[in-house]
């Protein structure tokens, strides 16, 4: 009979056996790395049937478990299949299952059995792209344009606000430009006169998911960036900046693309100001350079504090006690023409 086991996509931890007709319960712990305190402790229950090719999953914790991006929902139960994601809360942390066959002679339930092997990017590739929307050829000349293309549909349930991304990367009214790597959307609440994401096809939930496989594709998102700034009709007066929040919100990797003016009544508290011009917002350049040099995007642990930091201009560094005070005197350095 096969052996089952749970992989991390995030390679965060070895794989975890599923014993068949086994009840194994993951969750916040040592054994998946999981630190989120929204996440319970006996967050969901699995349960494999080896012999059927599936795994059980209910739902034991308050937030959100989902498979494939539809919410399981407390004590019930549904059932998780090769290729397909269970995302453990919030649309975070997503897992798949593998079957393999058990070549030791032992019963799948024994703790002796050989852990599977790894698996590569190409079988990760395979199952996304299995999921990958078809996406519109680039334009002759390689530069952006607005592009509505087929008002493509999909299945894909969005059972979280977080995996919201997902759904207005489908929209043509809100994309910008697509091609066959990417999508350039406008930001639904933008944070300055220009910010637009730019957001791969290939499923890639988070920095720490990245690995130096996926250097071409983030070197491609920046050039596609760079052409959304020179076509911008303020190029010449605005500077832009390029990059990734270090624990963004929303689950899907997305490169922003933001004026500097931040002149947006979207913007409205300390945290939205923090993540744009601390260290929280991480230089395009330097994820990829962690890439290249070390084949991961490595984020400290206390990188959340920086939202918490005093209200400071960026161009000249004076603090201000709010938000308003900050903006009106952000009129000063970008006066509108």
């Amino acid at each position: 009979m096969p052996t089952c086991w749970l992989i991390s996509e995030e390679d965060n931890h070895q794989p975890i056996q599923l014993p068949h007709l086994q009840a194994v319960v993951v969750g916040r712990g040592p054994e998946t790395t999981i630190k989120d305190k929204k996440c319970s402790r006996l967050q969901v229950e699995l349960k494999a049937e080896c012999n059927k090719g599936y795994v059980k999953v209910k739902q034991l914790g308050l937030n959100p478990t989902s498979v494939n991006s539809v919410v399981v929902g407390k004590g019930n139960e549904v059932r998780i299949k090769p290729g397909q994601t269970l995302h453990v809360v919030n649309q975070l942390y997503p897992y798949t299952i593998q079957f393999r066959e058990d070549l030791t002679g032992h019963n799948s339930s024994s703790s002796s059995s050989k852990r599977p092997r790894e698996q590569t990017s190409e079988d990760r590739d395979s199952q996304r792209d299995a999921q990958t929307l078809k996406a519109a050829k680039q334009n002759s000349n390689g530069s952006p344009s607005v592009s509505r293309g087929d008002n493509t549909k999909t299945n894909e349930n969005v059972g979280h606000w977080s995996q919201g991304l997902k759904t207005s990367m489908q929209d043509p009214q809100m994309q910008v430009y697509k091609d066959d790597k990417v999508v350039v959307i406008r930001d639904k609440y933008p944070k300055a006169r220009y910010h637009w994401l730019v957001l791969p096809w290939q499923s890639i939930p988070s920095l720490k998911a990245l690995r130096a496989e996926h250097c071409e594709l983030l070197k491609h998102m920046q050039q596609v960036a760079d052409r959304m700034i020179q076509q911008c009709p303020e190029s010449s007066s605005l500077r832009f900046r390029s990059g990734y929040h270090a624990i963004p919100s929303m689950s899907h990797i997305h490169l922003h693309v933001i004026s500097q003016d931040f002149d947006s009544p979207c913007l409205k508290n300390k945290k939205h100001w923090n993540s744009f011009t601390t260290d929280y917002f991480i230089d395009s350049h330097d994820v990829i350079q962690m890439l290249e040099t070390s084949g991961k995007v490595s984020v400290e642990e206390a990188t959340s504090e920086l939202l918490k930091l005093p209200l400071r201009c960026h161009v000249c560094h004076k603090e201000f006690p709010t938000i308003p005070s900050l903006k009106e005197h952000l009129k000063s350095h970008f006066p509108r023409h």
